[in-house]
């Protein structure tokens, strides 16, 4: 069973008198810096000069250095860009300037785990991965609560990575919540395949399928909208609170009933299964990884020509229609506000 720790076992103090870089200041970065300044730490942020995100940071009060300079400032650097930019930032301003005794983070283990990014001997390597995007990550720590996290040390050089790992991750609010013990490899492969199966792939293809299929039966496509896809928070918060039991016991019988008999038919166990673990076979080998930074060296067209076309389709063209025309379009949400 993997280790838990929570509030008590962390010691926000093995961050005095330790300067931290926060590297990016998009999504997690942005929130990884607000709430660690707000929890006593000395942070600074490492940004390209010129970059959208400089005046930003800046308004938002941090101290803003180029990335080289931010890591011959700081004893922890954590990476915060996206995964596709980080090996050759790692190389060009990153890299020269790690000296032995800092710790070097990431949020998500894709460039160590596919060796785009190999650390000196001389530095901790720890991984501080919040399982939610950044505006929650702010936003659950500013209402005193925290996003779940996940914790691995993948190179202990001094002896303390865990230690600073874990106040890091205090600090950012993610022991109100708790942190989960993994490794980088596992992290990377599980969290690439839930993605991909599940959570974006799958379930978008879902709703999408869900969707033609109403419409081209005859049925308001506004109607295909509510059923199919915005409905489908629902489901996830009650499952997300108590399992999916707990979804059962909130949803009709006939609904469960539903569920059971037209389920398999949708997704057939045995074929769905044969091809994620197809998906998985790519990931766990490198295929996956490999096609997406080609993909980023060729100038992205398949990815932005998906993009493109996602965006015309009628389930989001329909959808956007029917949220500007909602009540509660303009209530106030926390898991919208960026600081």
């Amino acid at each position: 069973m993997a280790r838990m720790y929570y509030e008590k076992d962390c010691d926000l103090g093995r961050l005095n008198g330790r300067k931290i870089a926060i590297i990016g200041y998009g999504s997690q970065g942005h929130a990884h810096a607000l709430n660690l300044r707000d929890s006593g730490c000395d942070v600074v942020v490492g940004l390209r000069r010129g970059g959208k995100s400089w005046p930003a940071a800046e308004k938002d009060g941090f101290t803003v250095l180029t990335v080289a300079e931010a890591v011959k400032a700081a004893d922890v650097i954590v990476i915060l860009i996206n995964d596709e930019a980080q090996a050759d930032l790692y190389k060009a301003e990153i890299a020269p300037n790690l000296t032995e005794g800092k710790a070097i983070a990431f949020a998500h283990g894709f460039n160590i785990r596919y060796k785009l990014i190999v650390p000196p001997a001389g530095v901790d390597v720890f991984m501080a991965a919040p399982k939610g995007p950044g505006h929650t990550v702010r936003s659950q720590y500013v209402a005193g609560k925290g996003v779940p996290c996940l914790i691995a040390v993948e190179q202990d050089a001094t002896g303390r990575c865990r230690d600073i790992a874990l106040a890091y991750l205090a600090g950012i609010g993610g022991a109100r919540a708790g942190i989960m013990e993994t490794t980088m490899h596992d992290e990377t492969e599980t969290d690439l395949f839930g993605e991909q199966t599940v959570l974006c792939g799958g379930l978008v293809d879902l709703m999408r399928c869900g969707f033609e299929t109403l419409v081209e039966a005859g049925y308001e496509p506004e109607n295909a909208y509510f059923e199919c896809i915005h409905e489908m928070k629902l489901i996830v918060d009650l499952i997300n609170k108590g399992g999916i039991a707990a979804m059962n016991y909130s949803i009709s019988d006939t609904a469960e009933f539903g569920e059971y008999v037209s389920g398999p038919r949708v997704l057939p166990y045995e074929e769905t299964k044969k091809n994620m673990k197809a998906v998985l076979q790519d990931i766990q080998d490198g295929s996956f990884a490999g096609r997406w930074i080609a993909e980023n060296k060729n100038g992205r067209t398949f990815f932005n020509s998906k993009r493109e076309a996602l965006a015309r389709h009628p389930m989001e063209v329909v959808g956007k229609r029917l949220r500007e025309q909602m009540l509660w379009k303009n209530d106030a949400d926390l898991d919208t506000a960026s600081n």
